[in-house]
């Protein structure tokens, strides 16, 4: 079998090694002009990094930092804590830098004789490499020619928001509770790396607002109350929007990951998604190697068929969260205060979002 893989990114690579793990041959083909961010973390809930550590690759315990709470505040009501999250049977999910991932990835696909990689320039190259006789065609990036004329039909949403990320060093201060705050000017998360590093993930509005780079670090500043910060990273910065695609496949080619699915940072829940999306795909696929059934068109059909509504029912309710705050904070009713209180009261409903956030939708 054999599978052309286009991205270079953490989802194409994670999918590229779960393949190479079955004896799969995977040629993976990467636009050579691609940067990578260096700030941004990844969060993996604990039955998604059970799935990596055992399908995909082990991830050494050095690049992992364990978060057992979550605490939820709102600066409309004076900074008040509306949501907690504690498990206390497990860890919620941990929490990664994504260029120590990638890197794991990239080093281990290096060594193996089922993986190649082929650097192109532009889309014309990648045109005359799909000629060539492959089972299926697996895109995972959103910016080349398959994306645009073969999965242009979506459900799209702009937030007109960019999300600022970076990395501050701190004074060692016990570290195990992730926070968010819902600030006047969007989400503000403040995600532990270790005992003196957080990640930060800035959610701005820029509806008849301009903010510069100072004006972000003033911000976290501003919002931070637990940290005595020593250091900034540098800041990076990227657009925010919602999108579903309405059709996963175009004859052998399966779109994946960002090219079918973006959600709103807020939950943290963009990766997780497509951890289980591999999951299903790695299933379906063993399940037919092992039939010696062949890997075909079928297999599209069949993951499209088992994650579409649940992915667009999963990604439907975080906008939702995200849309409550926003009318919330625009009107004087306190709607999400009694709504968020009866959650953060009832343990039964807690506990269902702690289930949810792990597991995904699951019958």
């Amino acid at each position: 079998m054999k599978v052309c893989l286009i991205g270079n990114n953490l989802t194409a690579l994670s999918l590229g090694k779960n393949l190479v793990n079955k004896k799969i041959e995977v040629s993976n083909y990467v636009i050579t002009n691609k940067i990578r961010t260096k700030t941004s973390t990844i969060g993996i809930t604990k039955d998604n990094l059970d799935f990596f550590n055992k399908e995909i690759i082990n991830l050494k315990k050095k690049m992992t930092w364990d978060i057992d709470k979550i605490d939820i505040f709102y600066e409309k009501y004076k900074y008040q804590k509306i949501l907690n999250f504690k498990n206390s049977k497990s860890k919620l999910f941990s929490i990664f830098e994504n260029n120590q991932v990638f890197k794991c990835l990239e080093k281990s696909l290096k060594k193996n004789k089922y993986f190649k990689r082929i650097y192109i320039k532009n889309d014309k190259f990648l045109k005359k490499s799909l000629s060539k006789n492959f089972d299926i065609i697996i895109n995972c990036d959103v910016n080349n020619f398959i994306t645009r004329e073969f999965f242009y039909k979506k459900i799209n949403k702009n937030y007109n928001s960019k999300a600022f990320t970076c990395i501050i060093e701190h004074k060692n201060i016990k570290n195990r509770t992730a926070s968010q705050i819902f600030t006047k000017f969007g989400p503000i998360a403040f995600l532990p790396l270790s005992n003196i590093k957080t990640s930060i993930v800035f959610s701005v509005s820029f509806s008849n607002r301009k903010f510069d780079n100072q004006k972000i670090f003033d911000l976290i500043r501003f919002y931070n109350n637990k940290y005595e910060i020593l250091k900034f990273s540098n800041l990076e910065k990227f657009n925010l929007s919602f999108s579903q695609s309405r059709n996963y496949f175009y004859k052998n080619i399966l779109a994946f990951g960002d090219v079918i699915h973006r959600v709103h940072p807020l939950a943290g829940q963009g990766f997780n998604i497509t951890i289980r999306d591999i999951k299903i795909l790695s299933e379906i696929i063993q399940k037919r190697l092992e039939l010696g059934l062949p890997v075909d068109t079928s297999v599209l059909k069949e993951f499209e068929k088992k994650t579409k509504h649940f992915n667009y029912i999963f990604s439907s309710a975080i906008d939702v969260v995200h849309e409550i705050f926003k009318f919330d904070n625009k009107i004087g009713i306190n709607i999400s205060k009694e709504i968020f209180k009866f959650i953060n009261n009832n343990k039964k409903f807690n506990q269902f979002f702690i289930k949810y956030a792990n597991r995904g939708i699951v019958l």
